[in-house]
C-alpha cells in the first residue's frame, strides 16, 4: 500500500506575462518516510526549476487510493470523501467510515465518473460524502525499479 505525501515547493516561477513570482505549489509523492518524500521531490522537480528552490513543508496524507487517468484533459486532482457503510451484525446498528481518494479527471463530472468507474466491482455499500478539486500540481508514484537493481535484489 502506498504512503503518500503531500509536499510544498517554494521557488521563483516565470509566469505567461514574463513577470517572476514566489510561489509555493503542492505534489503528492509516493513514499516511505518523510526524509524520502523530501529527496523524491527535489530529484522530481530538479529539472524544471531555474534557480534556488526549497521544500518548504511535507505532511502525511490519509488517501487511502488513487483513481488514474490517462486522457490528455485529465490534468486535475479531485480529493473523493466516502464513507462505506456497514452492519454491526450484533446491535444491527449502521456504520460508516470515511475513506478519502483521490480521482485524477479533468472536470466534476470526470471526476465523479472516474470514481464510480474505480468502484465498479465493488461489494460494498458506499455513499459519496464530498468532491473537492485539490490544489495538486502533480503526483508522482514509486518508480519501478531497473532491471539491474531487480537482478542484484534477487540474488
Amino acid at each position: 500500500m502506498a504512503n503518500w505525501f503531500e509536499c510544498k515547493v517554494r521557488y521563483d516561477k516565470t509566469m505567461e506575462n514574463g513577470a517572476v513570482k514566489k510561489v509555493n505549489e503542492p505534489y503528492l509523492v509516493d513514499a516511505l518516510s518523510f526524509t524520502e518524500a523530501e529527496a523524491r521531490i527535489t530529484e522530481e522537480r530538479r529539472p524544471y526549476i531555474s534557480g534556488e528552490f526549497s521544500v518548504s513543508a511535507v505532511k502525511r496524507t490519509k488517501i487511502a487510493e488513487i483513481f488514474w487517468n490517462e486522457a490528455d484533459d485529465a490534468d486535475r486532482f479531485y480529493l473523493v470523501k466516502v464513507a462505506f457503510i456497514t452492519i454491526d451484525e450484533k446491535t444491527g446498528a449502521e456504520k460508516k467510515a470515511s475513506t478519502l481518494i483521490l480521482v485524477q479527471a479533468g472536470n466534476f463530472k470526470s471526476a465523479l465518473d472516474g470514481f464510480m468507474e474505480g468502484m465498479k466491482g465493488t461489494m460494498a455499500d458506499f455513499e459519496i460524502q464530498s468532491i473537492t478539486e485539490t490544489p495538486l500540481m502533480d503526483v508522482y508514484k514509486v518508480a519501478p525499479m531497473a532491471e539491474g537493481a531487480k537482478e542484484a535484489g534477487k540474488q
